[in-house]
């Protein structure tokens, strides 16, 4: 399932699966058996393992491992928050199927485990881990001993993916159904190792049912992207990319943005040059073409071609008066277009009075594509938005109030819709962490979008593409080398004939 569902949506989804006959203690003894299927891969049968329950459900799930541990073997012990007496519904019927000792969170000892299972809270915590529960994690995390997390490490918020006082990094997580937010966003996604994820019975009717609107980035999210060229196609049916350069000390940005959009298929890009970078700019492209255009004026003079329906503003563009000029000229001209790097700092603190110019213009099929420092820079006036700790919360709510999809890059890239949709990136690569980068990304979405691809859609594929392609060239990486490495990405998720 390539579904993400929120702590509200797994709940809803526990409820419906209930409702329609499935009683909650099949779906704990399911989950249970789960969790002592994966501590039975992490360590051999005989092995001493503490597990370390906690009062609700998280708890119950623990004790059903426990039964089904023992009962492989294994020497098992348990360390319960709170007393046995004050559980209840499924977590105290899995409670009574154990019939070896319990011992409260202050009794228990880390000598001899092999193996530490965290039932403590899972995914569902909403307040900062304190008192005998903190102290019990952090001489879990103290010993080394491996963990195994049930959903989610303790203490990390399972929407935010957001530290919640403390929690102990675990080496693998077990959870059940679909991956939650705190699955892939960071520092969660470093905290949760590696994530298996189990079936307990909760059907894809079920999933589509409840309609989540957040997905793990993917050609599954885009099935449209890449498309072939049709038959009788010409290039001018594949879209023209107008990509802006800046000035002679900044160009190479606009090539890199120019060749990575003709690398996933725009039939035609034009490098919009200033007079004194134009020589520049024009020895060094081949399959590029450069047009003169000094500021709004030049911009809007190539503008006038209908056929140039999409423009790539921001990359190596300068700061300032100019590039806001171009960036108002854009909007109004109605184009698709990416804002980027420049694009995007040439309005620091305004953010508002960009959002009220995309309305005015009913500008449609934008993309911003900040880095945490530039989305910082653009919203430092906006504190609805800047209070929001995590990134998938702070992309969702800047894409509404810009009205436009907003690609926040980083390691856990998050790709926002004003309407709500939104995809977590899994592919990225820390060799992609290199000037020019961006560019290119820049550059794809905009290829994209100039084939005629819807914004979300063709930033979500960009940003995928982009990924692959740094995987593929790996350690050594220099921004150049990615729009040929865009080529072999793209050919490998088409049928070749």
């Amino acid at each position: 399932m390539n579904e993400i569902l929120t702590i509200e949506e797994m709940r809803k989804a526990d409820q419906l699966t209930i409702s329609a006959g499935t009683p909650g203690i099949v779906l704990m003894e399911r989950a249970g058996r789960a969790v002592a299927d994966c501590a039975s891969e992490m360590v051999k049968s005989g092995a001493s393992i503490l597990i370390l329950c906690g009062p609700v459900n998280n708890g119950g799930d623990g004790f059903v491992a426990a039964r089904c541990l023992s009962g492989r073997g294994y020497q098992v012990s348990i360390g319960l928050l709170g007393q046995r007496t004050a559980l209840r519904g499924d977590a105290a019927l899995a409670a009574e199927s154990w019939t070896g000792s319990i011992l409260p969170l202050t009794g228990i000892s880390f000598d001899g485990i092999e193996l530490v299972i965290d039932a403590l809270f899972g995914a569902g915590l909403n307040r900062p881990i304190e008192g005998e529960a903190r102290e019990t994690l952090e001489k879990v995390a103290a010993s080394g001993v491996p963990v195994l997390a049930v959903d989610m490490p303790s203490g990390v918020g399972g929407n935010s993916g957001q530290v919640l006082g403390f929690a102990a990094p675990a080496m693998r997580t077990v959870t059940f159904a679909c991956p939650k937010p705190a699955h892939l966003l960071y520092p969660g996604r470093r905290l949760c190792g590696q994530v298996a994820l189990k079936d307990i019975g909760i059907s894809q009717a079920t999933i589509s049912a409840i309609a989540p609107k957040l997905y793990v980035n993917g050609p599954w999210v885009w099935p449209s992207i890449p498309a072939r060229p049709e038959e009788e196609g010409h290039k001018f049916r594949r879209g023209h990319l107008l990509v802006v350069s800046g000035g002679i000390e900044s160009t190479g940005a606009a090539r890199l943005a120019a060749q990575a959009a003709a690398r996933v298929g725009a039939g035609l890009v034009t490098v919009a040059s200033p007079s004194d970078a134009l020589a520049v700019n024009a020895a060094a492209l081949t399959d590029i073409m450069v047009r003169r255009a000094d500021g709004a004026e030049g911009l809007g003079g190539l503008l006038n071609d209908p056929r140039r329906n999409a423009v790539v503003l921001g990359p190596g563009a300068g700061i300032g008066a100019i590039t806001r000029s171009q960036v108002d000229l854009v909007l109004v001209s109605g184009r698709a277009s990416v804002l980027d790097a420049d694009a995007l700092t040439s309005f620091e603190g305004e953010a508002a009075k960009l959002a009220a110019h995309i309305r005015a213009t009913r500008a449609h099929e934008m993309v911003i594509t900040p880095h945490d420092g530039e989305f910082l820079r653009l919203f430092n006036q906006q504190n609805d938005i800047l209070q929001l700790k995590d990134r998938l919360s702070r992309a969702r709510r800047a894409a509404e109030f810009l009205g436009l999809v907003v690609v926040l890059k980083g390691p856990d890239t998050v790709v926002a819709s004003p309407d709500g949709r939104a995809v977590i990136s899994t592919n990225g690569t820390p060799w992609l962490a290199t000037a020019g980068s961006g560019d290119v990304l820049a550059g794809a979405i905009g290829g994209l979008l100039a084939q005629g691809h819807r914004a979300f859609e063709a930033a979500a594929a960009g940003v995928w593409l982009h990924a692959e392609a740094g995987r593929k060239v790996g350690p050594g990486l220099l921004a150049h080398d990615l729009p040929q490495a865009l080529r072999a990405v793209i050919a490998g998720l088409l049928t070749l004939d």
